[in-house]
């Protein structure tokens, strides 16, 4: 609720605080979500097993 203390404010000064006031109160859209880099990204911790056949078991030691 608004009241005037003071003064006589003419209809559209009053309008205009009430628009003022209800811009300020309205949540905007919030940030922009940051994009995750494969860096951070919980499935660089998983490993897929080594192939099968030859040169195999050197997969198995190198990174991926």
């Amino acid at each position: 609720m608004i009241k005037v203390v003071r003064g006589n404010p003419t209809p559209e000064e009053l309008a205009a605080v009430v628009a003022l006031l209800s811009a300020a109160t309205t949540p905007g859209p919030g940030p922009a979500p940051r994009p995750t880099t494969s860096w951070a990204s919980p499935r660089r911790l998983l490993r897929t097993p080594p192939g099968h056949g030859p040169g195999g078991w050197l997969a198995s030691a190198l990174p991926q």
